[in-house]
């Protein structure tokens, strides 16, 4: 049992190849900067975004969240309540509502111009989040801060950006916003809230697993505050993301029950057509 264990515990280390703290905190901070290229970065990748929503192109939508930099402050953001350096949580959220507000700014404009006005089903997809949302996001920001602590570069980041959809959801809202759909607005930023909110809780707890140093002073007061307000806001985005996924299991029930009569009363009347001829 001594030895399965061990042989467990060198599979699944996350401190086998975990790059050193200096290089982990560099990473992380030079992804929170949204200056020079990075805003110009932003934009083209919203319009990319617009543009494949508008059109219903999920191979265009995907290719935007590649190029999209909006992981690197919700990822700063969770390194500095993980390690208490609060000016660089400041300094991360400033940054994220920096990127939100042009990324609203850019795709109200582009769906106010752009001549195709109906809103297509990968739009309407980013509308109503559910639990489901949430869990994507909390187990993408899992692999994500794994991926960006390795010793050697890979390319999970990327993929957590696809996964997570963190652009789609903007430009959702921005639809809403140029067509006066607040309903779309209201439920594509809850979405963004979410994937937002857990891909930071997970980068908080990756962090705190692989032992970064802490800058802050450890003071029992600041943590607990820091604790509750974690609290307060996980399940402030959560349980309403669980009351819409009850209402999603119930309405895909209502049709799968639906569809079972329909076919039920088709195979009867074809053998009764059948009988009578």
């Amino acid at each position: 049992m001594a030895q399965l264990r061990r042989l467990f515990a060198q599979r699944f280390s996350l401190l086998a190849d975990k790059a050193d703290d200096a290089t982990i905190e560099r990473r992380i901070r030079e992804a929170v900067e949204l200056v020079g290229a990075t805003p110009w970065i932003l934009v083209f990748a919203i319009l990319v975004a617009s543009v494949g929503l508008n059109v219903n192109s999920t191979a265009v939508i995907i290719g935007a969240m590649l190029i999209s930099p909006l992981m690197g402050p919700i990822m700063g953001a969770g390194l500095g309540v993980a390690i208490y350096d609060f000016a660089l949580v400041k300094k991360s959220l400033f940054n994220l509502a920096i990127a939100t507000t042009i990324s609203l700014l850019v795709s109200s404009i582009y769906f106010a111009l752009s001549p195709l006005q109906e809103a297509q089903s990968e739009l309407l997809a980013r509308t109503a989040p559910t639990l489901w949302d949430v869990l994507i996001a909390l187990f993408g920001g899992f692999a994500g801060i794994i991926g960006v602590t390795r010793q050697e570069r890979s390319n999970v980041v990327p993929g957590v950006a696809i996964a997570t959809a963190l652009m789609p959801p903007v430009c959702t809202a921005g639809f809403g916003i140029a067509h006066g759909e607040w309903t779309f607005v209201a439920g594509a930023l809850y979405l963004y809230t979410i994937n937002c909110v857990f891909i930071a809780l997970a980068a908080i707890a990756g962090i705190r697993i692989l032992r970064l140093k802490r800058h802050g002073f450890e003071d029992a007061v600041v943590e607990r505050r820091v604790k509750l307000s974690l609290l307060v806001l996980v399940l402030g985005t959560t349980v309403p993301s669980g009351y819409l996924a009850v209402r999603l299991v119930k309405a895909e029930y209502f049709k799968s029950r639906a569809l079972l009569c329909c076919t039920g009363i088709l195979l009867r009347s074809n053998s009764r057509g059948r009988y009578q001829h």
